[in-house]
């Protein structure tokens, strides 16, 4: 999978929000969010240049912040994009929320997001020397870390986008 292969806006397409109905107006009114938005989601999951951070590692890590925030729609996005980057494996390993104590590169990354989600005051010097003894760049850390910090944005977005979708049926 591609960037040109992503929706042009995931959350409209998530939550199938019609042009030209009350919450695409109600979008429309703040496009630079939306666009930045949209941005950031392309460039922290399919970066033209991943550097060291390969797309399934980062559909992973995206799949299992989705899972622990509790959002199993935007998990399931995210797993097909895992899938559709060979990551069947990975899949699993990222979708396993017990804490494992897994070796390798992979369950790393896993645990360094559920730190950084979850504990983020016990991200210290230690865990970021172990991250680029990894081989992971400056760059590819501040990445891996600001993905883990957007989907829980994604998250809160939909849930509050899909309130008021329920708001208007009713």
């Amino acid at each position: 999978m591609t960037r040109d292969d992503l929706p042009e806006d995931l959350v409209e397409d998530m939550l199938g929000i019609a042009p030209g109905s009350p919450l695409a107006a109600l979008r429309a009114r703040r496009p630079e969010a939306r666009r930045h938005a949209e941005g950031a989601y392309r460039e922290l999951l399919m970066p033209e240049d991943p550097g060291n951070v390969s797309h399934a590692e980062r559909a992973a890590l995206a799949l299992r912040v989705a899972l622990r925030e509790g959002d199993r729609a935007l998990a399931a996005r995210y797993r097909a994009l895992l899938e559709a980057a060979g990551g069947e494996e990975a899949a699993m390993l990222a979708e396993d929320l017990t804490d494992g104590m897994m070796e390798g590169r992979l369950p790393a990354l896993l645990r360094y997001a559920d730190m950084v989600a979850a504990r983020p005051a016990t991200v210290g010097q230690d865990t970021i020397d172990a991250l680029s003894a990894m081989g992971l760049t400056p760059r590819d850390i501040v990445a891996v870390t600001q993905l883990v910090a957007f989907v829980p944005y994604q998250v809160r977005l939909m849930a509050g986008l899909r309130a008021m979708q329920g708001e208007g049926a009713a």
